[in-house]
């Protein structure tokens, strides 16, 4: 799919039309630049209202065109990571079922959405504020489905930590614990390298060790976990010994319920992880169609009110979208150039030059109106 993509508008001219001009473009192109895709770019006669507003409004096209480009791209990157987390084929993204170089190329401005009689301050607003309500939805959306993923991350980092940190509950049986009125079982992490030691020494650490009781019930790459019985009275004095043989001595109770209730959170934290992912990556499919078609219509009224600007009243110009390769930028430009008519190229050439650049801020210096859209 082209990433890259121009809009340009070319000004029809005395004794000219927009149809005569496409004819003129298309033959240049399909001589100098064939491997150039191009298409109309089909926008309607909007409101135009004073010269005024139009360059009142041109500082704020710039900055909402930023921001909805922005949301879009970031809609795109958490689709990109949801897809790659949950193991699902990358699917081409759709605005209504249509792919979104589509959508671009086969532009048709939607008049029940957006009433061409509207004022462009009124549309431009309208947008942004809508834009911007998507994304805090997705801020608050991505929270909530951060947070769960955190939480289980945690639980996953204890569990795949080294003896000396990780969970115990999945490594411990009942039968492994002796718990009496005097009696405690203690769990003992020790260096898988000093075992032998632990063996021959751990009855003799304190007086009130029940001899032959440590059993070892788990080893990883870098300890082993061993169990030790002992008078109840003695298990601070018994950790203090430890501790000081370089014996870890874990705290753990053994409970039952304790047990049950971690394995039903954790089976609940992965049953929402999913549910929240799954209902986030259909969101924001949904959401990335929406964004892009607002884009693109922004995007026609940029290419409208700058043409105005540019060219004046009545509106008689030619709007394309294009993608030329790199080899051929240079060719395409030229061909652009070159049907701009002589008055209005020499005009903006000369202005250019004087430190004056296209009304939009960010529009290329060139003798007619021009804009990238990157779709990613």
């Amino acid at each position: 799919m082209t990433t890259r993509y121009w809009t340009a508008s070319l000004p029809a001219g005395q004794g000219s039309s927009a149809s005569s001009l496409w004819s003129r473009l298309q033959e240049s192109i399909s001589k100098q630049a064939f491997d150039t895709a191009l298409y109309r770019f089909n926008i309607p006669n909007l409101r135009v209202g004073t010269l005024d507003s139009l360059l009142a409004l041109s500082d704020d096209l710039l900055k909402s065109n930023n921001f909805i480009e922005g949301v879009s791209h970031k809609i795109r990157r958490q689709i990109e990571e949801l897809e790659r987390v949950s193991g699902v084929v990358s699917s081409s993204l759709t605005v209504d079922g249509v792919p979104v170089d589509s959508y671009l190329t086969r532009f048709a401005w939607d008049e029940a959405k957006y009433p061409t009689m509207s004022p462009l301050k009124e549309f431009v607003d309208g947008i942004h504020v809508h834009i911007a309500k998507i994304e805090d939805d997705l801020k608050v959306r991505v929270a909530e489905y951060s947070n769960v993923r955190s939480q289980l991350n945690a639980i996953n980092r204890k569990q795949a930590g080294s003896l000396a940190v990780c969970d115990l509950s999945n490594l411990v049986k009942p039968q492994d614990i002796v718990t009496s009125e005097h009696l405690i079982t203690l769990l003992a992490v020790v260096s898988k390298y000093s075992q032998k030691d632990w063996l021959s020494s751990y009855e003799t650490l304190t007086d009130y060790v029940v001899p032959r009781s440590s059993k070892k019930l788990h080893e990883d790459n870098e300890y082993a976990l061993y169990t030790v019985t002992l008078f109840s009275r003695d298990a601070d004095n018994f950790r203090t010994k430890a501790r000081e043989r370089s014996f870890q001595v874990r705290d753990f109770e053994y409970n039952p319920e304790t047990q049950d209730s971690r394995k039903q959170e954790l089976e609940k934290l992965m049953q929402d992880q999913d549910t929240l992912r799954s209902s986030l990556l259909q969101w924001c499919y949904t959401s990335y169609g929406e964004v892009f078609s607002s884009w693109m219509h922004f995007c026609a009224v940029r290419v409208f009110s700058e043409s105005i600007l540019r060219y004046g009243l009545p509106p008689s110009f030619l709007s394309v979208v294009l993608s030329p390769s790199v080899k051929n930028e240079k060719k395409a430009r030229s061909i652009l150039e070159g049907l701009c008519s002589s008055s209005n190229s020499t005009y903006w050439k000369t202005e250019d030059e004087g430190g004056m650049a296209g009304f939009a801020g960010d529009a290329d210096a060139h003798p007619y109106v021009s804009f990238t859209i990157n779709l990613i």
